[in-house]
């Protein structure tokens, strides 16, 4: 992120406090940040806030009209910005994206640009569902330059309850951090892709388990990535539903190793790309109950039985065409097991994580790797977020 060029749109609602978030934090990341506000925006948030928290003037229609550049303001922006965000995205500053309009700095901007632009709606629900409205939306989407997050359902500002609540901060940068690795490419429109995500646990009763420490970031990750690029992704996760990206197909939640192998295993074949980042247990007790068990109940020795493996299994099942990637977390030497974990279990592709290095290892937010294929080229990703690790594998991946 750091010395990328991010230009911030804002027309008039109450959710553009909201852009206050995604504006201090890409400046804190690095980027360099330009603030165009409408006269609609300046009633909810003013100018001097916008600047302060981006580091640089905010611009306004009042710099728009005076010839104080030695180019036209929007021609500069417009040459000069990355990513274009528009956020909020009222329905009148759409309906003129729509049309091609161009009556003040933003929208002129929009046509004077080339770059990725990024939709953020944000309205009361009874105007997003217009058939205006939505027509304008689809309208606009044509446009491979139009990048749309589709509003989300809330508590609105007008105490209504429905569609047209602005996405979060964190979509909103998760999209910015996306489309500037991208440039918009959608290379996985079409495809289906199955993702596994988070840390089994293998019950001995209904509160002791075998686990470990995955929290399913990666997963989740490569799954924003996935659905960034255009696919339609299906989430076999153990988290909690809170933590799912919006726009999963079908998000599947299971607990132990052979839950997630019953879904993974029906959900397969009709995948294009499959990837197992999930932390699969091993063993599992031999035998469990489904009443706590008293401490002095607890057996002095556990007997243990192996889990089957999923990946391999998958393996075996893998018709031309579909693409299994796989993970690989390792202490020391991370290549060689990784090689041969790739050739038995029948991989196009894996990941070998050393999670015996910081921001690596499970539960951070970021991760480093090696990437292999099946036809021995690897590629190492230096530390990075998992969101980019995510992106940086599909790349390997698709560009075999």
């Amino acid at each position: 992120m750091n010395g990328r060029k991010i230009l911030i749109g804002i027309s008039g609602g109450i959710a553009a406090y909201k852009v206050c978030e995604v504006v201090s934090t890409l400046a804190k990341a690095g980027t360099q940040v330009r603030v165009i506000l409408t006269d609609a925006a300046q009633e909810f948030i003013t100018p001097l806030s916008l600047a302060t928290l981006s580091r640089h003037p905010a611009y306004t229609d009042r710099d728009f009209w005076q010839p104080t550049h030695s180019r036209p303001l929007h021609i500069e922006l417009g040459e000069w910005a990355e990513i274009l965000v528009i956020a909020p995205l009222t329905a009148n500053t759409l309906a003129k994206l729509a049309g091609g309009l161009a009556d003040n700095l933003l929208t002129n901007t929009v046509l004077a640009s080339r770059c990725p632009i990024l939709l953020a709606p944000a309205m009361n629900t009874d105007m997003w569902e217009q058939l205006a409205v939505q027509r304008n939306w689809q309208q606009v989407l044509t446009d491979e330059r139009f990048c749309g997050i589709q509003p989300s359902s809330g508590i609105l500002a007008c105490d209504r309850v429905g569609a047209g609540r602005m996405a979060e901060p964190s979509e909103i940068l998760a999209h910015i951090e996306s489309l500037l690795h991208t440039g918009g490419k959608r290379d996985l429109k079409g495809k289906r892709v199955l993702i596994s995500a988070g840390g089994t646990r293998e019950h001995l009763d209904p509160v002791r388990f075998i686990g470990n420490p995955s929290s399913g970031k990666m997963g989740i990750a490569l799954a924003v990535a996935a659905l960034h690029r255009g696919a339609a992704v299906t989430l076999v996760h153990t988290m909690d539903e809170a933590l799912l990206p919006r726009g999963v197909v079908r998000a599947i939640a299971v607990v132990s190793a052979e839950e997630m192998r019953e879904a993974m295993l029906s959900c397969f074949p009709e995948a294009d790309v499959t990837v197992m980042a999930a932390a699969v247990a091993d063993v599992r007790p031999r035998d469990s109950v489904s009443e706590k068990l008293p401490k002095r109940s607890l057996p002095s020795s556990l007997a243990l039985e192996v889990v089957p493996d999923i990946l391999a299994e998958l393996g075996s099942l893998k018709q031309a065409g579909q693409k299994l990637i796989g993970f690989a977390a390792q202490t020391g030497d991370i290549v060689k097991p990784a090689l041969e974990k790739l050739e038995r279990k029948k991989l196009d592709a894996i990941a070998a994580n050393p999670i015996d290095k910081i921001g690596a290892g499970f539960n951070s937010d970021t991760n480093q790797a090696i990437l292999i294929n099946s036809h021995g080229k690897q590629v190492e990703v230096l530390p990075c977020s998992k969101l980019e690790m995510a992106h940086r594998l599909y790349d390997f991946v698709l560009g075999e």
